[in-house]
């Protein structure tokens, strides 16, 4: 009996697992997403993202000395080298930020004495390094490229405001750091996605993690990544008014284009972090005095639903980028900084992953990633070529 060849799917490894890892779940038909053991909902709701980042990179909730002392680490952390500063002086005020985040971030290595000792405590410590400093490297790009002085970090905050504050040179009212630091908690983490997968693969071949985390930031540059709120951003601004919508949605359903921030490659229903970004989205529009955007969010959401059932006989769902543009623009934060926003909360979920993959696995998978591919030739064709001299090609 011969071999059964099982065809190639060109699939984007969506639906194969490729390793297994105790860090997070999404279970995109009942629309859940639980990191560490830990429903979203519970984490948004009574967590920090200092105690986020401590459940993800120590595999359990901190106590309250453990919390504090992690704190005051990423504190002390916020102040990166001068020279970092001058560099970023250097590049031209037009650069996109997430390609300077990519530049900036392996430079955060030179406040590191412990890489190349390998030991998990001294990854640890990387991480804390890279937490912090990513925050600072993102605020401070964005004052020198305003031609604003940049900002120092004032300690007595936390992670969340001290962003605000360092981006925007005045601390941010209550509930607007509030909100912010539970959008840092909605995306700190989501398996193996994307970026996350570019982080473990450069972390398997053992290169320290200042490059695994270089990496997945320029694969959350992508376009069909970490650019998604961007692009709802977008649309939500070439629509307008909610008297557009409809228009705005006939045709881009006749076309055969996409509603951004309406379906996920996992989730079967609402993404559970847009549930929860939705009343803070309505609410910062109060408070900024810009309810357009949450009311126009809100119509297209439902009206673009309905289209879409009645269209494709089938439902769509909202994901978290729906509503995070609004919410960050609402804020008063530039639209091409909704990446590294990203970037700055997701970096906790990709230590975290990076410790996995070098350290932490119970049962560890073969050490470096190397997956096959099918060769289907080129102009030969499957068949080898053969060669022919310069003169008689």
């Amino acid at each position: 009996m011969e071999d059964c060849v099982l065809p190639v799917m060109n699939t984007g490894l969506r639906g194969v697992d490729v390793a297994s890892s105790k860090i997070c779940d999404v279970k995109g038909k009942q629309g859940k997403l639980i990191y560490r053991g830990f429903l979203i909902e519970d984490l948004a709701q009574n967590a920090g993202f200092e105690e986020v980042c401590f459940l993800l990179l120590y595999e359990r909730l901190p106590k309250k000395k453990e919390l504090e002392a992690f704190s005051l680490s990423l504190k002390q952390k916020r102040k990166i080298p001068e020279n970092i500063f001058s560099f970023l002086k250097t590049l031209p005020q037009d650069m996109n930020p997430m390609d300077v985040l990519q530049m900036a971030t392996p430079l955060l290595i030179q406040n590191d004495q412990t890489i190349g000792e390998p030991a998990i405590e001294n990854v640890l410590f990387s991480a804390e390094n890279i937490i912090a400093g990513i925050a600072t490297i993102t605020a401070a790009w964005d004052r020198i490229r305003n031609k604003k002085p940049i900002v120092s970090p004032d300690n007595d905050l936390n992670h969340a405001t001290n962003f605000l504050y360092m981006l925007n040179g005045v601390k941010p009212d209550d509930e607007t750091a509030a909100f912010f630091d539970t959008s840092l908690v909605l995306h700190a983490e989501h398996s193996f996605n994307a970026s996350t997968f570019t982080a473990r693969q450069v972390a398997s071949t053992r290169a320290h993690i200042y490059a695994a985390i270089s990496a997945a930031i320029g694969s959350l540059s992508g376009a069909l990544h970490g650019g998604a709120n961007v692009r709802v951003m977008k649309m939500l601004k070439e629509i307008g008014s909610v008297e557009k919508i409809d228009s705005y949605i006939n045709d881009i359903l006749n076309s055969g284009g996409l509603i951004m921030g309406l379906g996920h490659a996992v989730y079967q229903t609402d993404d559970p972090r847009a549930i929860i970004l939705t009343p803070m989205c309505k609410r910062m529009g109060q408070i900024s005095n810009q309810p357009l955007w949450y009311e126009l969010s809100r119509e297209l959401e439902k009206k673009g639903k309905a289209a879409f059932k009645a269209k494709k006989q089938k439902e769509i769902f909202s994901n978290v980028d729906f509503y995070s543009a609004s919410l960050f623009y609402a804020m008063g934060i530039a639209t091409d900084l909704f990446s590294p926003l990203f970037a700055i909360s997701r970096v906790s979920g990709w230590s975290a992953h990076v410790i996995e993959e070098q350290y932490a696995m119970a049962a560890p998978k073969p050490s470096l990633y190397r997956p096959g591919a099918e060769y289907v030739g080129d102009y030969c064709g499957p068949d080898e070529c053969v060669f022919t001299d310069m003169d008689d090609r």
